[in-house]
């Protein structure tokens, strides 16, 4: 046995060349390199005993051994095993726990000594300590960057982004810090299963936004019940039925839930042979859906509070419109409508008068239509689908105008929502928007009038309903349909 002091100063060295770096990969490579120089060992890996802790499973020395007579298999190379070059297996303990096993082989001078070993175990002691500071600095670096990715989120949900720029903003920040293949948003379908609604990829997410995991999948009982999904590997996992999932390799898929309600699931998914996914990391991506389901909710109901207050100054608008505007107008209407039954000269200039008062009365019958027809649409909720005859009307008098560049006027005439139901309704919207299509179409129009009149009796004298849609391009066109009640 030879004396070991003079290798000392070479420990030393390696000593501090494995504290020399906080990240873990790195302070795990100048392990290995450290332990293959000190024993002039041709080969050196350190093989971890729980992979899944730190998302490593095998470090290898950096300079690659010289080619052996056979191949070695690309992913997971084995030290060559002979008679001739037995290995030094010398394990690594932190924490009282086994983090791994050193291996060394093809020693340049010979077999591997006591000296050797003696030598590598010190190494490996001081590897323990610098594989503990590693870690810890790595966790501490990990929550501080999930910490600040959920304050990032928060604080964009509160500055007013729609529900799906809101899903998107969860999704792409995720995926970032999860450092996965992808970010996605699902959430309960009405047939039991879970729709994706939203996806994050490095790629074209094209065909992942409305994929269906369908009801009864093993997967799904999970999901809707709040709980989180750990998976290692999709596309081999017996649990995921989708079409993407052989693109995928570990995943993790977690429920977006605050107050006891289910917004959904925020799956992230990485590669196929991608690193799984250390504890730390799924503790701290499940903190973090947690902080974003309840960022999701306070936008929300922001977005609610917001909404409520436009309703409630529309509702007050439409209240003066209605208690002020239209009764003046109908008094005027009155007025003047009075003084023309009043005006019985036979002269020029008293027909003149007669004439113009008649268009007065008109266009203020006129006025008093569109007034109403606004108020009803004030009231109306702007982000719903209308659910009355009236509101349906003015949808599409509404997307009319976003292709004719004006507004188009809209009249009803008797009690359209008692007297009209379906399928008349129906059929009636279907014949507004083909009239519609075709003005749009047509050059010169600047003007649309739209009257749907429940009191026009049919020629044959039966109860009917009438739609007229005017437009003044060219010589003027009026389109009319009629149908029994």
């Amino acid at each position: 046995m030879h004396d070991p002091v003079p290798r000392l100063p070479s420990l030393l060295e390696a000593v501090l060349s494995v504290g020399t770096d906080l990240e873990l990969r790195a302070t795990l490579q100048h392990i290995v390199d450290a332990a293959a120089e000190l024993t002039e060992a041709r080969y050196a890996t350190l093989d971890m005993t729980d992979p899944g802790r730190d998302g490593l499973r095998r470090i290898r020395t950096a300079q690659r051994p010289e080619p052996p007579a056979r191949p070695e298999p690309p992913e997971s190379p084995e030290p060559p095993e002979s008679p001739e070059s037995p290995e030094l297996i010398v394990p690594i303990h932190v924490d009282d726990e086994v983090f791994g096993d050193l291996r060394l082989a093809g020693k340049r001078a010979g077999p591997f000594t006591d000296e050797d070993e003696q030598l590598v175990r010190v190494l490996a002691t001081q590897a323990g300590i610098a594989i503990g500071n590693a870690r810890l600095y790595e966790t501490a670096r990990q929550r501080e960057r999930w910490i600040e990715g959920a304050a990032a989120v928060t604080t964009a949900l509160l500055s007013g982004e729609s529900a799906a720029d809101a899903l998107m903003t969860v999704a792409e920040r995720a995926r970032r810090l999860a450092e996965a293949s992808a970010g996605v948003i699902l959430q309960p379908t009405e047939d039991g299963g879970m729709e994706i609604v939203t996806a994050s990829t490095l790629d074209d997410p094209g065909d992942i936004v409305g994929t269906v995991i369908e009801p009864g999948s093993p997967v799904l009982e999970q999901l809707l019940g709040g709980e989180p999904v750990f998976i290692d590997d999709s596309a081999t996992d017996p649990r995921m039925t989708t079409h993407v999932r052989h693109r995928f390799g570990p995943n993790m898929m977690l429920p977006l839930q605050a107050g006891g309600r289910l917004l959904g699931t925020l799956a992230l998914p990485r590669r196929r042979g991608g690193r799984p996914y250390t504890a730390v990391e799924r503790l701290l991506a499940t903190q973090f859906a947690s902080q974003a389901a309840l960022a999701l909710v306070h936008a929300e109901a922001q977005h609610s509070r917001e909404r409520l207050a436009v309703y409630e100054d529309r509702d007050r608008i439409a209240r003066d419109l209605h208690d002020l505007v239209v009764q003046r107008l109908f008094a005027t209407g009155m007025m003047l409508e009075s003084t023309q039954r009043r005006s019985t000269g036979t002269g020029d200039t008293d027909k003149d008068v007669h004439a113009m008062l008649g268009r007065a009365v008109d266009e203020l019958q006129s006025t008093v239509q569109e007034v109403r027809t606004a108020i009803f649409a004030l009231q109306q909720p702007p982000a719903d689908a209308p659910t009355t005859f009236r509101g349906k009307v003015l949808r599409e008098a509404a997307g009319a105008a976003a292709v004719l560049g004006f507004q188009p006027s809209t009249w009803f005439t008797g009690p359209v929502e008692n007297r009209l139901a379906e399928p008349v309704a129906g059929r009636l919207l279907t014949a507004l928007r083909r009239a519609l299509a075709a003005a749009s179409r047509r050059a010169g129009v600047s003007r649309v009038e739209i009257t749907v009149d429940v009191t026009a009796p049919l020629p044959d004298g039966r109860p009917g309903v009438r739609l007229t849609v005017f437009d003044d391009g060219g010589a003027g066109t009026t389109v009319t349909w009629r149908s029994p009640l």
